[in-house]
């Protein structure tokens, strides 16, 4: 089910009524209905992989349950290992078997011996990649024993299922997320308001800004061999806007919506395109998953401790390893190898903790260096972008060949008026609330009441007049 879709404008408000009026008094029921309208929201999308879902859940509440009574350091690592191998092994299978068989296939064919082997037509269940890591989170916390195994079978079930994070994250993490479902909710009005105004958000960023740059950006990545650089260019920074305005846009949503039901969920997106160097641009764009890999993978490995070398190690492992977390292509290898390479420079020379501030914290304009910082950061993010995008390889270098050349300095051959005027609208609106949670979050307070009314009422007219038919959301397939 789609947030963008009527199926998901008719299912919210009839799982709010039955949530705060129906169930309201008994907190296992509450979390009984979340687990079932969690059901009935990713069994929309294809029933049959709803047994991934409770397996796994069925797989780590055993395996936690298990850690609380075991002392033993041998047989709770034995314990730890099962969980990841059987999450990693279910994610593995349906979403890396075949490239690493097309692959495997391939190097054996470079020695002349050809190998014949099927391939399997396998369908990517969505959000896969999400909740795995969310239930590895609890397995390895409670192994760690940051956290009391639970023995709330419901509870649990919500955690993982939880459906405004199921499909696209946030990936929360359990020390955080599955407490919040053993106290009771009572409901707030201004958390309800506070979590609609960022829906709001969100589908503005989504279906107005994501959406019509996707128009753009689909006609220049699919025929870019017809385009001017100048053309490709304006084709690459779209791209960029898209999938901030897409991702950032469902976790807003989701967000927004886990406040409807009395959650608190992390803060997926801080402003990253006003980061002023690639550290703080990290620290920003996917926080879930940028901090679950340095809690899970980075800082086991040994973090920036110890040499150069393995600093250098550790760096390209935790960026690569995100890249093909996002798919089975190499593309995304290099794109994350990419990040890689730019972040290393402020790692070994200690400016990697260097913007730890909101950008022109206590100004309305920027510094001069901060500008060309934040256009320096933004570039070298979006030339990354285009391997995310490019269908192989060999599609990202010829997009990249055909950026660089007398054509990139003439005038774009697509000229998105609308567009653009929208692009500058979201980007003014975004500066202004970049010391918020999401930019609308306090904007207009102190506005007369009919003054902030017609400004939400214009948002939910753009959004209306510019809004395509219920377009998936880009992270669904990873």
């Amino acid at each position: 089910m789609l947030f963008n879709s009527i199926d998901f404008a008719i299912f919210l408000p009839i799982v709010f009524s039955l949530y705060w009026f129906a169930t309201n008094k008994n907190l296992k029921l509450q979390n009984l209905l979340i687990v079932i309208a969690s059901y009935v929201f990713y069994g929309w999308w294809d029933c049959r992989f709803l047994s991934l879902i409770v397996f796994s859940t069925l797989v780590d509440y055993t395996i936690g349950y298990y850690l609380g009574k075991e002392n033993n350091a041998s047989k709770r690592k034995l314990l730890l290992w099962t969980s990841i191998l059987v999450n990693l092994g279910f994610l593995g299978f349906f979403k890396y078997y075949n490239f690493f068989l097309d692959n495997f296939i391939s190097a054996f064919s470079l020695f002349g011996t050809e190998i014949s082997v099927r391939s399997l037509n396998i369908i990517l269940p969505v959000g896969i990649s999400f909740y795995t890591f969310q239930t590895l989170s609890y397995s390895i916390d409670v192994y760690r024993y940051k956290l009391e195994p639970t023995k709330d079978f419901i509870a649990f079930s919500a955690f993982v299922s939880f459906f405004p994070q199921l499909v696209a994250g946030p990936i929360e993490r359990a020390t955080n997320l599955l407490p919040q479902f053993y106290k009771k909710r009572n409901f707030k009005y201004s958390n309800a308001v506070d979590g609609l105004r960022q829906i709001l958000w969100g589908l503005f960023k989504k279906m107005v800004i994501a959406d019509n740059c996707a128009v753009v950006v689909n006609t220049i990545f699919d025929n870019h061999q017809d385009y001017s650089g100048s053309t490709l260019v304006l084709g690459a920074v779209f791209f960029a806007f898209q999938i901030y305005g897409d991702f950032s846009g469902y976790s807003d949503i989701a967000i927004g919506t886990a406040r409807l039901f009395g959650f608190n969920l992390m803060q997926n997106f801080a402003f990253p395109y006003f980061s002023r160097d690639i550290a703080e641009f990290w620290r920003r764009w996917h926080i879930s998953l940028s901090t679950w890999f340095r809690d899970y993978l980075y800082i086991p490995l040994g973090g920036s401790r110890g040499t150069k070398s393995k600093v250098i190690r550790n760096v390209f492992i935790i960026f690569i390893v995100s890249g093909f977390w996002h798919g089975a292509n190499w593309t995304f290898i290099v794109w994350g190898a990419l990040n890689a390479i730019y972040f290393l420079p402020l790692l070994l020379t200690n400016k990697n903790r260097h913007h730890l501030e909101v950008v022109a914290q206590d100004r309305c304009l920027p510094s001069l260096k901060s500008f060309l910082n934040i256009i320096l950061t933004f570039g070298l993010t979006t030339l990354a972008w285009i391997f995310f995008r490019s269908e192989n390889i060999n599609h990202a270098f010829l997009f990249i060949e055909g950026i660089f050349n007398r054509s990139l300095f003439s005038i774009p051959e697509i000229r998105p008026t609308n567009i653009l005027v929208l692009l500058v609208l979201f980007i003014t609106l975004e500066w202004a609330g970049r010391r918020n949670l999401y930019a609308i979050e306090r904007l207009g307070f102190k506005w007369k009441r009919p003054i902030r009314l017609a400004f939400y009422y214009g948002l939910i007219i753009i959004i209306f007049w510019f809004s395509r038919n219920e377009q998936t959301f880009i992270y669904f397939q990873f």
